[in-house]
């Protein structure tokens, strides 16, 4: 299959998260995001402008859901989500709501591995519960107090063909990947090149990134999409 850039809007307002949606969508990225932070400000109202604006783009919907699973997505697949993200650390019935609010609401369920202490036995569960995507994802948190720490921080990458090896779903690298790294996904075999903090978005004020953002993304899209990737 053919790489998809996503980008993810972790922005706090949806003004600014509509301007950067159409400046990535000329520059040619595929997927939005909805990220944690939107969703959090701007809630079911952040989705449906952004699904308002674009009403033919994919819009993935960051809830790293916990509990409530069917409800969650079923409430943002109303809103105008195609995807909606849950967490591999949630209680297996959980997974499995969402699994079915998805297939009920015409919505994929993309699984997050975020905090598994196996995080290729995470991916796996996922996978086998029905989630239709699984992300890789070292944590933002996690990253930064290693850091403090003066530890070693882990890297998606380290683990990412493991993982790819372990589902039969496709799979997305995130946290903290270099631009390079970022491209490199699909190599790994991982389809779905999420850009985010700190290639798009400033990842201490939550805000676009400075500089020629849109020209930046049309580059990464360019380098993603010559690629191929088997599944």
């Amino acid at each position: 299959m053919k790489p998809i850039v996503q980008i993810s809007l972790d922005l706090t307002n949806i003004d600014e998260a509509l301007e950067t949606a159409a400046l990535a969508r000329r520059a040619g990225v595929d997927w939005l995001e909805a990220g944690t932070p939107l969703i959090l400000a701007e809630g079911l109202h952040g989705v449906g402008k952004l699904r308002e604006a674009f009403p033919d783009v994919p819009i993935v919907a960051d809830l790293k859901t916990m509990d409530g699973g069917y409800l969650e997505a079923e409430m943002m697949a109303k809103a105008g989500a195609t995807h909606v993200v849950v967490m591999a650390r949630a209680h297996e019935e959980t997974i499995k709501c969402v699994v079915k609010a998805g297939k009920d609401f015409g919505c994929e369920v993309m699984g997050d591995n975020l905090g598994c202490p196996d995080m290729v036995e995470g991916a796996k569960q996922l996978a086998d519960l029905g989630c239709g995507y699984v992300i890789h994802h070292i944590g933002y948190d996690e990253r930064r107090g290693i850091a403090a720490a003066g530890g070693h921080i882990p890297n998606p990458l380290d683990q990412l063909k493991d993982v790819v090896d372990a589902v039969d779903v496709p799979v997305q690298a995130v946290g903290g990947l270099s631009l390079e790294q970022a491209i490199a996904c699909p190599q790994y075999g991982a389809p779905l090149v999420v850009l985010g903090a700190p290639l798009t978005v400033d990842a201490d004020a939550f805000k676009t990134a400075d500089g020629d953002l849109e020209g930046s993304l049309r580059l990464i899209c360019e380098a993603v999409h010559s690629q191929e990737v088997s599944i």
